[in-house]
C-alpha cells in the first residue's frame, strides 16, 4: 500500500453517503483527513452541514465549513440564468465542478497543505506513462464521468475517488455497519432549484410571450417564454387539438418556438453539431479526424460520431443522427471506458 502517513487530504463533504463513505476510505488507509464542508448560501437538497459535521465527528477527522456563496452564485447560479436568456439549456452540475469543487475547493486543499482533494464522485482513475487516464468507475450505473470531462493533468494528479472500485449497494451497507449518520434521501436534481425550474425561471427572468409555430410555419398556440423550453420537450408545451407536439428549435431573434408534429419527426433529429470550449484530458488534442463515442446529455446513450476541425470550434459528425441535440448542454468523448474529454454544444 502506498504510504500514507505524511500524506494530507481533504474531503468535500457534502453530509451524504458517498462522500461520508469517501472519507472514512480515506481515514482507514491512513491519510490525515480533512472534511471541508462548502457554503453555497442556498437550502440546499443535497447538503446538510449538520450530518456533515456529525460524520467528521463520528470519524475522529478536522472539520471546516467555507463560504463558497459568492463564487457559487457567479460561476453557477448567474450563468444558468444567463444561458437560459440565450435560448441555451445549461449544466449546472457540471460548471459546479469545474469551477467549484474542482476549481476553488482543490486551491482551499492547498491552502491547507493539503496534497489531494477527494469526493465522492463515481470515477476510477489511472495513471499510465506519466498520464492520468479518467475511466468509467465499477458501478457504471452511477458513472459521474460526464460531468468531469473539463478535468485536466495538473488537476488530476491531485485527486482522490475512493469510490472508484465500490458498488452503491455495497457502501450503503457498509456505512450502515459502522453506523455512519449520513443523509438518507439522495437528491438527483440541481441543488439550487425547488422542484419546478420553471419557477425559478419566472421569478429570475423577464419572460416574453410569442408564438409557436410546426416547422412548416403554421401557428399553434402561444408559449410563456422561450427559457421555459428546451429542445426534445413534451411536457408543458400546452398546446391543445391534434399533437403530441415537441420543442423542436428556439428562435430567439423573432421570439418563436417551433415544435414538431411527434416524436419521430426528422426536424427533431441532427447528424452534426458544433462545439466550442473543449478540453481534452491528456493535455492534448488527438488528431484530426477523430473516431470516438459520444454522449450528449447525461444518461444518454453513447454514439459513434468523427470529430473534425471548424475553424477555432469542433464539428461533432454522428454515425446516425441524434435526438434532440441542445444547444448549452456539455457533450462527452469516449473511447470505450475511457472519458476522453469533451465540450458545449452551441448550435
Amino acid at each position: 500500500m502506498t504510504n500514507t502517513k505524511s500524506k494530507k487530504v481533504v474531503v468535500a463533504m457534502s453530509g451524504g453517503l458517498d462522500s461520508s463513505t469517501a472519507a472514512k476510505i480515506l481515514k482507514d488507509k491512513g491519510y490525515e483527513v480533512i472534511g471541508i464542508f462548502m457554503c453555497f448560501g442556498i437550502d440546499g437538497k443535497c447538503c446538510d452541514q449538520g450530518r456533515a459535521r456529525r460524520v467528521c465527528r463520528e470519524l475522529g477527522i478536522k472539520f471546516y465549513p467555507v463560504d463558497l456563496s459568492h463564487q457559487f452564485k457567479k460561476r453557477v447560479k448567474d450563468y444558468f440564468l444567463q444561458a437560459y436568456e440565450k435560448g441555451l439549456t445549461p449544466n449546472p452540475c457540471a460548471a459546479c465542478n469545474k469551477f467549484i469543487k474542482f476549481g476553488e475547493l482543490l486551491k482551499i486543499a492547498k491552502q491547507l497543505g493539503c496534497e489531494y482533494l477527494a469526493t465522492g464522485h463515481y470515477i476510477k482513475l489511472k495513471k499510465e506513462k506519466g498520464v492520468y487516464k479518467v475511466l468509467r468507475p465499477a458501478d457504471k450505473k452511477k458513472d459521474q464521468t460526464y460531468f468531469l470531462y473539463s478535468l485536466t493533468q495538473d488537476q488530476l494528479k491531485h485527486l482522490l475517488f475512493p469510490l472508484a472500485d465500490k458498488k452503491k449497494d455495497n457502501i450503503r451497507k457498509e456505512a450502515q455497519k459502522h453506523g455512519l449518520p449520513y443523509i438518507k434521501k439522495e437528491s438527483q436534481d440541481v441543488c439550487f432549484l425547488p422542484d419546478d425550474h420553471n419557477i425559478y425561471l419566472k421569478q429570475n427572468l423577464k419572460l416574453k410571450p410569442g408564438e409557436i409555430k410546426t416547422l412548416d410555419g403554421k401557428v399553434v398556440g402561444r408559449h410563456q417564454g422561450l427559457p421555459l423550453y428546451t429542445i426534445g420537450q413534451r411536457r408543458g408545451i400546452e398546446i391543445g387539438g391534434s399533437g403530441p407536439y415537441y420543442v423542436a428549435r428556439k428562435d430567439q431573434k423573432d421570439n418563436v418556438l417551433y415544435v414538431s408534429e411527434g416524436n419521430e419527426d426528422p426536424g427533431l433529429y441532427k447528424k452534426e453539431t458544433i462545439i466550442k470550449d473543449i478540453n481534452w484530458i491528456s493535455g492534448q488534442e488527438p488528431k484530426m479526424p477523430f473516431s470516438c463515442q459520444a454522449v450528449i446529455r447525461y444518461g444518454h446513450k453513447e454514439a459513434p460520431c468523427q470529430v473534425e476541425i471548424a475553424g477555432k470550434k469542433r464539428k461533432v459528425v454522428f454515425a446516425e443522427a441524434q435526438r434532440a441535440i441542445t444547444p448549452g448542454q456539455n457533450i462527452a468523448f469516449y473511447k470505450q471506458d475511457e472519458l476522453l474529454g469533451g465540450g458545449v454544444i452551441i448550435e
